[in-house]
């Protein structure tokens, strides 16, 4: 999908639909995007509850012809660095190249009655680049139970660069929709590259 001013638009209107310092956030995302077309996009605000603070985060997601760009704001309350309340927004440009997984897992309400196209109860989109990893360990063991050697470690090493949990009791069935056109724009456009 060529860029055209109804997707500019969508992801401005998207932007200000989240209510979140849209103007802050479409700033930050526009000065990333540049002159690139916009492919699709994907606008997800969460709204969490720390201690006794209510704590909003808006994530921004862009595909242009090149890269996948990622904007996350949040909201501080004010601190020992500030005496008043303060917002951060970060922005990351990945190419298309380096996105290395798409996991897309689905939710679905009885799935023995499942027809295709019905749209699930909530989604998680997960996508890696190589930027961020996590790794559990855990002791390694032999199968003798009275073996007191060291084994050394054993686990496994899993990209975690972005994971982002959409519902349809949470964010509206627009959203879910929105997510999965997103996630499968973008699967689309790294699989071009292959």
């Amino acid at each position: 999908m060529a860029k055209t001013s109804t997707t500019t638009q969508g992801l401005r209107a998207a932007i200000e639909r989240s209510g979140y310092y849209p103007a802050l956030v479409a700033e930050a995302v526009e000065a990333a995007v540049g002159g690139e077309p916009v492919r699709s996009y994907l606008v997800h605000q969460e709204t969490t509850f720390d201690q006794n603070e209510v704590r909003r985060h808006v994530t921004v997601l862009v595909l242009t012809g090149n890269r996948f760009i990622v904007s996350h704001t949040d909201e501080q309350a004010a601190d020992s660095t500030s005496s008043t309340p303060y917002a951060t927004t970060s922005t990351e440009s990945v190419k298309l190249g380096r996105i290395s997984s798409i996991v897309v897992s689905r939710v679905v309400a009885n799935p023995e009655s499942y027809t295709p196209g019905t749209l699930p109860r909530e989604i998680v989109l997960t996508i890696g680049w190589g930027a961020v990893s996590r790794i559990d360990l855990e002791p390694a063991a032999c199968g003798d139970p009275d073996c007191e050697a060291d084994h050394g470690y054993t686990g496994n090493s899993t990209a975690d660069d972005l994971s982002l949990r959409v519902s349809e009791a949470g964010d509206g069935p627009e959203t879910v929709r929105q997510a999965l056109v997103f996630a499968q724009a973008l699967s689309e456009a790294t699989a071009d590259l292959r």
